[in-house]
């Protein structure tokens, strides 16, 4: 019994530590702390960006992408665009073409096997001019000011990575988008927070990021996590990463509950791939307690909730007291049918749906885990569809 207590409230505790007590302490600890400081100034000498895309089937959403970086207030000859079609069968090349015209520094290659983002990346990386990398995905937007707030920081030569501040759009009452966004609004303001206080922001959103073109470290072929993976070679060189609020990008959220399970899996299955590769950081002074508490519990959340329950039924048997929670456990358990019952009758309650969201989450990172254990041949995958 003593065991099976043990057992029921690490699991428990550790779960409340990194969806609760964790983003606490980072409020508290960063609480008037300011970022960096050393940055490039507006109107000043500014270094030249080379923006890295690699795309398949973007036909939707490339000549919107395009338009938005180069009407921007970057300097035009400061900036390169490359953009890498991983074998495309749509519109997206003969669209690109025809931009090409348009932005002569714009550069697109057509790739005619499909391989997946990461080694499109690399090729992209190898052909590029810029001392600075903005890897980017198709449907993300940019503000005028983004690509200047993301690179302002890199004045500062401890800072190997910036990220961007994501805002989702698109949202619809009916499926899970709401629940998505104050996830990801979230995750920016805990990102944000180590940032500030160690330099240890945990993975930025691959959705636009930026990095110093001598820290950038090739992708294994396989890997499906390729943001995750680039973050954690900066820290394996002792470099910092960081966010910037200011430097906006918009994304259009996906709303189908299948969809982003699917999308989740891919993510927990390279999340897998990661931690085998890095697992070493998780031991370091500046980056392991933002490792373990934000990403490896969390990472590990199913295995943790499966395990107090188990041990919460085995406690019921020999106490009323346990019993009684368990019968609370149970209904937690139960919120995610109540939601599917209310929607099939047309009907939406928020908290019923953020449960829905956070079991399906971990449901797709147990899925994800069993997937990293095969052998993941290729880095390819089917884009989300989003609005």
């Amino acid at each position: 019994m003593t065991i099976a207590l043990l057992i029921f409230w690490i699991s428990l505790l550790l779960v409340v530590h990194t969806y609760v007590f964790y983003p606490f302490i980072l409020r508290v600890l960063s609480y008037r702390k300011k970022g960096n400081r050393m940055v490039y100034e507006a109107g000043g000498e500014l270094p030249v960006v080379s923006v890295i895309i690699a795309a398949h089937n973007e036909e939707s959403c490339i000549a919107e992408k395009i338009e938005s970086i180069y009407s921007g207030t970057y300097p035009y000859d400061r900036l390169e665009v490359l953009v890498g079609s991983d074998n495309s069968d749509d519109r997206t090349v003969e669209i690109l073409a025809e931009l090409q015209k348009r932005f002569p520094t714009l550069q697109f290659f057509d790739f005619r096997e499909r391989r997946g983002k990461g080694s499109v990346v690399n090729d992209l990386v190898g052909a590029s001019k810029g001392s600075l990398l903005v890897l980017t995905d198709a449907n993300v937007m940019f503000d005028r000011e983004t690509l200047f707030y993301l690179v302002r920081h890199f004045r500062n030569p401890a800072i190997g990575l910036v990220d961007t501040n994501m805002v989702n759009m698109g949202m619809k009452k009916d499926g899970i988008s709401y629940q998505e966004r104050a996830y990801i609004s979230r995750e920016v303001r805990i990102k944000d927070m180590e940032g500030r206080l160690w330099g240890a922001m945990m993975g930025p959103f691959g959705g636009c990021y930026a990095i110093r073109r001598e820290d950038y470290c090739q992708v294994p072929a396989n890997f499906l996590v390729d943001d995750f993976y680039i973050n954690m070679t900066i820290f394996e060189k002792g470099k910092l990463a960081v966010n910037d609020l200011n430097s906006i990008v918009f994304e259009n959220i996906p709303d189908e509950l299948k969809v982003e399970f699917r999308r989740k899996v891919r993510i927990g299955t390279g999340n897998f791939q990661n931690l085998r590769r890095f697992w070493r950081l998780a031991f370091t002074m500046r980056y392991g307690f933002a490792f373990i508490s934000h990403k490896i519990i969390r990472w590990f959340g199913p295995f943790l909730l499966l395990a107090a329950l188990v041990a919460n039924i085995y406690l019921a048997v020999f106490s009323r007291v346990y019993l009684f929670i368990l019968a609370g456990h149970l209904l937690v358990y139960l919120l995610p049918f109540f939601d599917r019952f209310l929607g099939m009758m047309k009907m939406n309650a928020g908290p019923l749906r953020l449960a829905t969201h956070f079991f399906s989450m971990n449901a797709a990172l147990f899925t994800g885990f069993f997937r990293s254990l095969g052998s993941v041949r290729s880095g390819a995958w089917e884009r989300t569809k989003r609005g």
